[in-house]
């Protein structure tokens, strides 16, 4: 990728910095048992409980299994030599695993080679597959098994009031272990700081609770904020502490690993999860041994810790010639109160402006337009403010081009009103006849 961006600077002229993050010691939840395997078809129905559209699934040699052809669509694994023996309108007949009756429809899928490289199944009805589930076709004596299916994923559901036991064992928890529901942590030094009264958020702060016990190895929380008909916890999901002081390094051992390809390969490194100024000077420290002492390095305050400290990381961080600043407001929301954010950002903004540093307004910048290519209201205004940074940054999705496109024309609009935190007062052009902007 750096390359490619390499060779683009030149062919066009025109400067574009590299930029690669350094993830430090992001929590999270540990793994859960993993569900049965099976799989869900379920066809297309209107409001009046009328099927509109079959499900879809994918049916693929177990042996040598082919990509389905749409994306979301089920793969349902089968001995390759019956396969082969299948033909377009083939009737499949099955009892799901309820024990209903159901019949799928086969139609070859044909991709430039014959015989075809899979079938697609459609149902009229909902179905319930699991491995092992036994298909005849009908009128043929000709049966077989449906192969191993993925294993599905679980999740707790969680109400307000529910108690939780967070802990340090990091094995696959058990959903039905007993009346508590436990999930693990991949931090251990959670245990060993947390405090009764402190708060801690799961999944971007979509459920919050509060410590009620400590213990060996175990914290006890009572969930204080789900959504009314519960939210779910999946494994893998963010937890975010920031009442409990966390003697960590925001250098992992990884980080420091992927350090030397960043000196190598990169214009600017990102550092996530900054806390104190000893995580900068040991950054820099880093640098310098790694000969990277002209790479950029750009301090992401995504931390309550980080913005408390934010003076004494700036003083830190100027040392080294090329600095920046990333208001990651994801995380820095879910740790300082959502309703706070406005607030925080502007003070980032003016002591970085005081000390003539560059600001990255980052975190779902035009998220919705990124995703589906149509924008929200508010994120247009949302963009607009990011005119009082120097740089916005953008997610990935199926419509950047779209983003970057709109998210550069509402900057050119915006630089002729606003320049970073002061209006320039300037003449409105909207009224003017001829205007066509």
């Amino acid at each position: 990728m750096a390359q490619h961006v390499r060779q683009a600077t030149e062919a066009t002229g025109r400067t574009c910095l590299v930029a690669m993050d350094l993830a430090g010691p992001k929590l999270r939840t540990g793994p859960l048992e993993p569900g049965p395997r099976c799989v869900k078809l379920r066809p297309h129905r209107n409001a009046l409980g009328q099927t509109t559209a079959p499900a879809r699934a994918w049916l693929t040699a177990a042996e040598d299994p082919v990509e389905p052809p749409e994306a979301g669509m089920a793969a349902l694994p089968v001995p390759g030599q019956w396969l082969r023996r299948r033909q377009d309108d083939d009737i499949v007949l099955l009892h799901d695993t309820r024990g209903a009756k159901r019949r799928l429809m086969l139609q070859a899928f044909i991709q430039n080679s014959s015989p075809p490289i899979g079938f697609i199944a459609t149902a009229d009805k909902t179905t319930y597959l699991a491995t092992g589930t036994q298909l005849h076709v009908h009128g043929v004596d000709d049966s077989t098994h449906l192969g191993e299916l993925p294993q599905t994923e679980q999740s707790l559901v969680l109400h307000r009031g529910d108690i939780l036991e967070l802990t340090s064992d990091c094995s696959p928890a058990l959903l039905a272990a007993g009346p508590v529901p436990r999930i693990g942590c991949t931090m251990p030094e959670i245990f060993d700081h947390a405090r009764i009264g402190e708060k801690v958020h799961f999944d971007d702060g979509r459920i919050s609770a509060e410590v009620v016990g400590v213990g060996p190895g175990t914290l006890r929380l009572r969930i204080d904020h789900a959504a009314d008909a519960g939210s779910r916890l999946r494994a893998g999901k963010g937890v975010n502490v920031p009442d409990t002081m966390l003697p960590i390094s925001a250098l992992t051992e990884k980080d420091l690993a992927d350090l030397a390809t960043v000196v190598e390969l990169a214009d600017l490194v990102e550092m996530s999860f900054v806390r104190a100024p000893s995580d900068v000077e040991r950054l820099l420290g880093e640098l310098r041994r790694l000969g990277g002492e002209s790479l950029g390095i750009v301090l992401k305050i995504e931390t309550r810790q980080a913005f408390e400290n934010l003076p004494q990381l700036l003083l830190a961080a100027m040392r080294h010639p090329r600095v920046g600043v990333m208001i990651a407001r994801g995380d820095l929301a879910v740790e300082c109160g959502y309703e706070r954010l406005a607030e925080l950002q502007e003070e980032i903004l003016w002591l970085c402006e005081a000390a003539h540093l560059p600001v990255i307004w980052a975190t779902q910048v035009l998220e919705q337009l990124t995703r589906t290519g149509n924008p929200a209201r508010a994120e247009i205004s949302d963009a607009a403010m990011s005119e009082r940074a120097e740089c916005a940054m953008l997610n990935k999705g199926p419509y950047i081009n779209d983003a970057v496109t709109v998210l550069d024309s509402i900057l050119r609009r915006m630089s002729d009103h606003h320049y970073k935190k002061n209006a320039l007062l300037g003449s409105l052009h909207s009224w003017q006849p001829g205007d066509q902007r």
